[in-house]
Order: C-alpha cells, then structure tokens, then sequence
C-alpha cells in the first residue's frame, strides 16, 4: 500500500517523492521552477476546517503541474505556519519569524542548486510578506524570486475584496465532500453569486498558474549568476 505524501501533490513534481541520488544528477537546475506553497489556517467564515486554503492551493498545484507542458518543476510541502494577522486564523506567527522561516526554507532550496523560485500563497494576509521577503532574497542571494497568489487565480478569499469566495467555498465542498456550515461573512458580489461547477473553478485556477509557470521558465536567467553589487559574498 503506497503511504500518503505530505500533502497533495502529483507525484511526478514532489520534492518528497524524489531519492537523494535523483538531485546529483538532476539536469538544468538552473532552468527549473521551484515552487514553496504558503498556506494559512483560518476560519474564513464558511463553516469549513480550517485547512481549506491548504486543500485548495494544493489541490490547483497538483492539476496545474500535469498542464505544464515541459516546464521542469519542484513543488515543496507547503509551510503551513504564516501571518495570522485577524480573528479565526490560527498558529500565526509574527512578521519576522515568517520572513526568517521562508528565506530559511528558500536558502536550502539555494543550497541544494536550485536558484529559480516562486512563492504560491493562498492568503491575502501574506501577500505583501511574500513581496517583501522575495525582493530580499533577490537583492542579498541573487535567486531569480516569483510571487503568484491564489487571489491571482480567481480564488480570492479576502473577505472585502474577493470577488470569487464562494466558488472558492464550493470547490473546497466538492473535493473534500464536507458541507459548509455557515454562509461567507461579506456578502455575495454578482460574479461570487454565480453557479459556476467545481470542475470548471479548479480547471481555471489551474490553466492560470500552469500558464505562469511556463511563463516563469521561459524567463532567462538572471545575468552574473544574479549578483547585485556590494550585496553578494566576494
């Protein structure tokens, strides 16, 4: 019986999944995308477990890495303890210890030869730390930095601007089959109201960053190996 990974992911992309040997020999690390999923834990007013974000960001990596076309990608378990700045979230921590968590989690990537990274954040309490702690990479470790939020993907689940929370609530019921037991906190927009079908929500979400990552890969390399300056080690 095979045992369950760490989170859902397709197998073909999964860090965990991967031998050790596999990396010495791992071709073009330099042109492949490294992907670190960041996911809160919080009551976002539907009623649901409060690993919803997980269930729905993993859930769109796993489809959009099999729409990848020939993008070569790495896909980290996701760090699952990140800003919980308002009522309901839960296990947040403070700015600078999220900051020192990524770019500790990131600068391992670094080590083991990788330099390509993108930072997929399902919540819009962690945009700007993701904006932020890229930029700092980029500038003191010279790592080619991407950011892509889930809200980007058509599933924002701020509860003033988000457009789209209840397909976001719809989605989370159609995978994990758990019902919602309350309704969401900001009431419905006209595009929120819509029935739109789970398959089509996920298979959207999922075009989206599939074609992001594609686009990611086909960035050049950062010139000088990304150095900037006074910045780099000599």
């Amino acid at each position: 019986m095979k045992t369950p990974l760490l989170s859902l992911s397709d197998d073909a992309t999964s860090w965990p999944s991967l031998r050790w040997i596999e990396f010495g020999g791992w071709p073009r690390k330099e042109a492949t995308v490294v992907v670190v999923p960041l996911v809160g834990l919080a009551d976002w007013g539907f009623g649901l477990p409060l690993d919803l974000e997980e269930i729905l960001l993993c859930s769109i990596m796993k489809e959009a890495s099999e729409r990848r076309a020939e993008t070569p990608l790495l896909v980290l378990p996701p760090l699952r303890f990140v800003l919980g700045p308002v009522p309901g979230c839960a296990f947040g921590i403070s700015p600078p210890v999220a900051c020192t968590l990524i770019e500790d989690v990131v600068l391992s990537v670094k080590s083991s030869g990788f330099t390509r990274v993108v930072l997929l954040n399902s919540s819009p309490w962690n945009e700007e730390l993701c904006d932020a702690v890229a930029r700092d990479l980029r500038i003191q470790h010279g790592l080619q930095m991407f950011c892509i939020a889930m809200g980007g993907l058509g599933l924002d689940l701020h509860p003033v601007r988000g457009q789209s929370r209840s397909r976001a609530r719809t989605l989370y019921e159609a995978i994990t089959g758990i019902s919602a037991e309350a309704q969401p906190q900001a009431a419905d927009t006209s595009e929120d109201a819509e029935a739109v079908p789970p398959e089509q929500i996920l298979e959207s979400a999922a075009i989206k960053l599939a074609s992001l990552l594609n686009e990611i890969a086909d960035r050049p390399p950062l010139p000088d190996g990304g150095r900037i300056g006074s910045f780099q080690d000599p």
